[in-house]
């Protein structure tokens, strides 16, 4: 029993140890530099003007729906960004979109899925992953709409107490330009890694030279303690989520549940919905599980729970689901996986069973 234990938790540990590795340098400092810069330089207007809930929705959707294929991230990395967002008035639709949209539409992401697993399921996950993050946001919305009556009488009686500065108006977005370039290619496992150093090192030095000579002290110190508060916040919760995963992986490791995929039922596709909302899979690492682990690739995986792992995995996971729940209670992450779950059940029914009658070869199949 007690050796039980230990590998146990020893397999918590690694999995900790692993995710340190690598997701701490390459995703996690930068979101939580971006989510920090979100906070202090960018003006409460500005998010009130695209991602408040009195925002057209079709520029407010329209860009959060789109935000993953600039965002090369996983769902613990967006959520700095979600909660700095969501901290500056964001209406809870656009913020969810976002939220979903960021994993879930990695361009990266999405062309090694088609290489590997075929264009088939490549394609299929773009299109529902778009739609899937527009109508998540637009249903968070309609059942959540005191909260967004809350941020709406928020906005309408801001004033603006931000200091008019003589900084020239490309600076700001030239400094967030930089900070999202050190995510997205130090994040990206298809550049050479010495290639990367040095870019990101450039990328850091232009940082660097924007912080001194075009932000005042104050601003600077400011951001330091957005930084660290998001930090204090979110980052152990994330350590303890990713040990219980650990954990419950070495317990029930995920080909125990490889039998029960080989087909495109209802069943088959909720379960593989659920299985991906706990389970936490790093950007671009789904591939492989899903080809690899699950045995899509080799016949033992049906195309339905197939595209089911990919849109609910990379999206959600246990230790993100812990994060969301501090961020925005109970009620709304709960109603956000439930969300996640059923949309992603449906689409992979939808691949499944009705994608292989228009033709596109390998729909609904395995590899």
């Amino acid at each position: 029993m007690t050796d039980l234990i230990t590998s146990a938790l020893l397999s918590g540990v690694t999995a900790v140890a692993d995710y340190l590795a690598a997701h701490v340098v390459t995703c996690l400092v930068p979101a939580f530099f971006i989510a920090g810069a979100i906070a202090v330089f960018v003006r409460k207007e500005a998010i009130l003007k695209y991602f408040s809930p009195d925002a057209k929705k079709s520029v407010s959707y329209g860009i959060a729906s789109i935000s993953g294929v600039v965002l090369a991230v996983c769902s613990c990395t967006i959520l700095p960004m979600f909660a700095g967002i969501l901290k500056k008035g964001s209406g809870i639709g656009p913020a969810t979109t976002f939220l979903y949209a960021g994993p879930a539409i990695n361009i990266l992401a999405i062309i090694y899925t088609a290489s590997v697993l075929g264009w088939d399921i490549g394609i299929a996950r773009a299109f529902f992953a778009i739609t899937m993050s527009i109508a998540i946001g637009l249903i968070m919305a309609t059942v959540f709409r005191a909260y967004d009556r809350e941020q709406t009488a928020a906005g309408k009686g801001f004033v603006s107490t931000a200091e008019e500065t003589t900084r020239p108006k490309w600076v700001v977005p030239l400094f967030f330009a930089f900070l999202v370039l050190i995510l997205v290619i130090g994040a990206s496992g298809l550049i050479p890694f010495s290639t990367r150093l040095s870019i990101v090192y450039i990328l850091t030095l232009g940082v660097a030279l924007l912080l001194i000579y075009y932000f005042e002290r104050d601003e600077v110190t400011e951001w330091g303690y957005e930084i660290w508060d998001l930090t204090k916040k979110i980052f152990p919760i994330l350590i303890a989520g990713t040990f219980i995963v650990g954990i419950i992986a070495y317990f029930i490791p995920p080909e125990t549940f490889s039998p029960y995929f080989g087909n495109n039922s209802l069943g088959a596709c909720l379960l593989a919905s659920i299985v991906g909302t706990l389970l936490y899979m790093p950007t671009l690492l789904e591939v492989p599980i899903i080809g690899g682990t699950f045995g899509y690739t080799q016949g033992i995986m049906a195309g339905g729970p197939a595209l089911s792992l990919l849109l609910a995995g990379p999206a959600v996971s246990l230790p993100s689901l812990l994060v969301l729940y501090r961020i925005m209670g109970g009620k709304k992450t709960l109603v956000y996986a439930l969300l996640v779950v059923g949309f992603s059940t449906f689409a992979g029914f939808v691949f499944g069973n009705f994608f292989p009658y228009l033709g596109i070869p390998g729909c609904g199949t395995s590899g």
